[in-house]
């Protein structure tokens, strides 16, 4: 695996887990309701959520690989399909972040625990790391390392990111309700997701 497509793969992720959804807002109740010390508790959940939704899906895929090298193609142009699919109906999500404060007592292992659910029981978890992972492998490279290395990424990514909402919901709470700020969020995102799909259609198209 080559260090532009590590960089690719990083840069598109960090760009992903910044649009807000199940999970972020998830984060946001809570550090909305009970301030910045839900960053750490959540955050692990969430990254363990993560990692369960990746492993899954990235055992599915490395099947899907030593399995047949055509039906993988098809999994990857279909996933292209999928995050253009995704990156519209971001784009046209509006505003709007409905995340409440949550004000029920909660301890730090049961945050930690419902944020590990909400993440790694999410349908769309699984289905979306399914579509965006084999953008980034190279099937003639060694697959457990490729894994090893996406999902250490990514799941320190994702950590960070939660870390980052929770503090900022709990500091600066007017900017989780500008609808504006949201609304650039989700047009970039949208944008670039589609972008994305658009891009590996055009790259497999080519080839």
């Amino acid at each position: 695996m080559s260090f532009e497509n590590w960089a690719a793969f990083a840069a598109a992720s960090s760009i992903l887990l910044v649009i807000p959804g199940p999970t972020i807002l998830l984060v946001v109740s809570y550090a909305l309701g009970q301030g910045w010390r839900t960053a750490l508790p959540m955050a692990v959940g969430v990254a363990l959520g993560d990692f369960t939704a990746m492993t899954l899906s990235m055992l599915g895929i490395g099947a899907l690989l030593a399995a047949s090298a055509t039906v993988f193609t098809v999994l990857k142009v279909i996933g292209a399909g999928y995050l253009i699919y995704l990156g519209i109906k971001l784009f046209r999500a509006g505003g709007a972040l409905k995340a409440e404060p949550r004000t029920d007592a909660a301890s730090a292992s049961r945050m930690m625990a419902h944020a590990w659910l909400v993440t790694a029981l999410n349908p769309k978890s699984i289905t979306f790391f399914v579509a965006f992972l084999p953008q980034f492998l190279d099937r003639h490279a060694d697959f457990w390392t490729q894994m090893l290395v996406f999902e250490t990424t990514f799941l320190t990514l994702a950590f960070a990111n939660a870390f980052s909402y929770a503090l900022i919901a709990s500091r600066a709470r007017a900017i989780v309700h500008n609808p504006r700020a949201i609304r650039i969020f989700n047009r970039a995102g949208g944008t670039l997701l589609a972008g994305a799909g658009i891009a590996t259609v055009a790259l497999r198209s080519s080839n």
